[in-house]
């Protein structure tokens, strides 16, 4: 049977997900995370710790492990374990994209310069220090505006900010935020952060698979719930889109357009997008699946999940379907009034 490697942080959702659908593809899987666990010793060619804060020496660490059990792919879940698979993958000469896509997808200011670059629609944008005066900043932006961290995840610390005084207030936060030590532990990018002009529009998630270059799109949700800030939680995922074919279209369009801008090849893609009377806006772009549990909606062909499809593009293994079943589906992420339990 072909080996996978599947990358899980400690603090994934999508651990029980993945490795069912391994089991049910018949893959031997070798389960890496950034902690060492007890049992490694008892089952080493199922468990393994691999350095996830730093790609080029996990490569190191799994080339060494495919020495005693060699590896027929590898997969991450999440915008880390992204990176490093496709560094992983690289070294091992196996399916995967190439680690400065993976990088860009990661990485939202070399996202917005590729984008630029390639003429995809997305929102203007301004690298600044976190250390610049906020003051200052808040004096030569125009409003609305959005201020986001680098990394992180689920909208945390995106904010919107209409006048001086909000940019100042959210500027004070994203710095609380970024001073965490999550967050701190970025390095480099937690230091920094983006001003973007806030795009007005109905917003879109699209889910989609890259084979050799090729995306192949399986599904667009809507989000019903307005996300116009100041913060950007979101609430309410329903697919199928009810927005025209032809806006779907162009929708789709954008985002192989963003996937072809950064460079990504294979495997799972998830896009934010923005339309409104300009057409479709590409927010960003992640080459990994939907986050959390949202997956569990999404069925293929005769019930086939979305992390079997991902399992077996990465294998080489047949995929029975593309093709979303038929009925309608959603999910609701239940909002967080405050601090406690």
């Amino acid at each position: 049977m072909p080996r996978l490697l599947l990358l899980l942080p400690t603090t994934t959702y999508r651990t029980a997900a993945f490795v069912e659908a391994a089991r049910r593809i018949g893959a031997d899987l070798t389960v890496a995370s950034e902690q060492p666990s007890t049992l490694e010793a008892a089952n080493p060619a199922g468990l393994l710790t691999l350095d996830f804060q730093h790609p080029e020496r996990a490569a190191d660490q799994a080339h060494d492990f495919a020495r005693r059990s060699p590896i027929d792919a590898v997969v991450g879940v999440d915008d880390d374990t992204a990176v490093v698979a496709a560094g992983v993958a690289e070294r091992l000469h196996r399916k995967g994209n190439p680690v400065h896509a993976a990088e860009a997808a990661r990485d939202k200011h070399r996202q917005r310069e590729l984008l630029a670059e390639h003429g995809v629609p997305a929102p203007r944008f301004a690298l600044h220090l976190l250390d610049e005066d906020p003051g200052e900043i808040a004096r030569s932006v125009i409003y609305p505006c959005v201020l986001k961290p680098l990394r992180l995840s689920a909208s945390r610390g995106v904010i919107r900010a209409d006048n001086p005084a909000a940019f100042i207030a959210a500027h004070a936060r994203l710095k609380t935020i970024l001073q965490q030590p999550d967050a701190a532990a970025c390095g480099e990018p937690a230091w920094q952060f983006l001003v973007e002009d806030f795009v007005p529009g109905y917003e879109v998630a699209l889910e989609g698979l890259l084979v050799n270059r090729r995306l192949h799109v399986l599904a667009i949700f809507d989000k019903p719930d307005p996300l116009d800030g100041p913060f950007f939680e979101e609430t309410i995922y329903v697919t199928p889109s009810r927005a025209p074919a032809g806006l779907q279209k162009t929708i789709v369009e954008c985002a192989e357009r963003a996937t072809r801008a950064l460079g990504l090849v294979e495997g799972p893609v998830h896009a934010e997008l923005r339309y409104n009377e300009r057409g479709p806006w590409l927010i960003e772009l992640a080459a990994r699946p939907i986050g959390g549990r949202c997956s569990a909606v999404l069925r293929f062909g005769e019930g086939v999940t979305l992390e079997e499809l991902i399992l077996r593009h990465a294998l080489g293994m047949p995929i029975p379907s593309l093709v979303r079943e038929k009925g309608a589906a959603g999910v609701m992420m239940i909002p967080i009034p405050g601090a406690g339990v």
